[in-house]
């Protein structure tokens, strides 16, 4: 799961996530515009349902992440939703924790910035079917740095978790290929009957 619990992670690694969070939640705030706010509200909603579905694989579990996805409708601004998500989940279904909220933020949000970085131009210029080809990249590279991210937060705090890292990543690989399918699909049917949802600009950083 995305979900490190309270109590895992050493102090280094939480202060680490933390920071990596704040710097990160207020570089995207300066940068989100008024317009995006309605449609970022409904992909936090998305993913907060999404998160609440877990599928036993194995030892462990799995649930949609949709991170790829949010990151190429959203930019930045899926970095604030992501953490808005996150914090309900931790309220409300006991899910992670307050202390390590920053290290699953940034486990989850920065995957989505960087498929938006590589992915999001040629996502706005492509077909429906390389819409669908991109999403499905996105999709399934979001999900494995996820998975790579939560797995060295893991083994860093201390060799005793390492074998439950090599069990993760494992769990990792399935989704990869079914976020890869969801993320594809819904890209290609924006694409097709909402193009412009794919076209939202954002302001260079620092930008009034």
């Amino acid at each position: 799961m995305a979900h490190i619990p309270d109590g895992v992670l050493t102090t280094p690694i939480l202060i680490g996530g933390a920071v990596v969070t704040v710097t990160v939640v207020t570089i995207a705030i300066r940068r989100l515009r008024s317009e995006q706010i309605p449609q970022a509200a409904v992909m936090a909603a998305t993913f907060f349902v999404a998160s609440l579905i877990s599928v036993p694989v194995g030892v462990s579990s799995v649930h949609l992440i949709l991170n790829g996805l949010m990151g190429l409708l959203l930019g930045w601004a899926a970095v604030p939703a992501i953490l808005i998500a996150l914090v309900l989940q931790t309220v409300f279904f006991g899910f992670g924790g307050l202390l390590v909220l920053g290290v699953n933020a940034m486990n989850i949000a920065l995957p989505a910035l960087i498929c938006a970085l590589f992915l999001r131009r040629p996502l706005r210029h492509a077909s429906q079917k390389g819409a669908f080809v991109i999403g499905a990249v996105g999709g399934a590279s979001a999900v494995a740095m996820t998975g790579l991210l939560v797995c060295a937060a893991l083994a860093l705090s201390g060799n005793a978790f390492i074998p439950a890292a090599k069990v993760l990543i494992a769990t990792f690989i399935p989704l990869a290929f079914v976020e890869a399918v969801v993320t594809g699909a819904a890209l290609s049917f924006i694409k097709r009957v909402a193009p412009e949802l794919l076209f939202m600009k954002e302001p260079a950083y620092g930008a009034q």
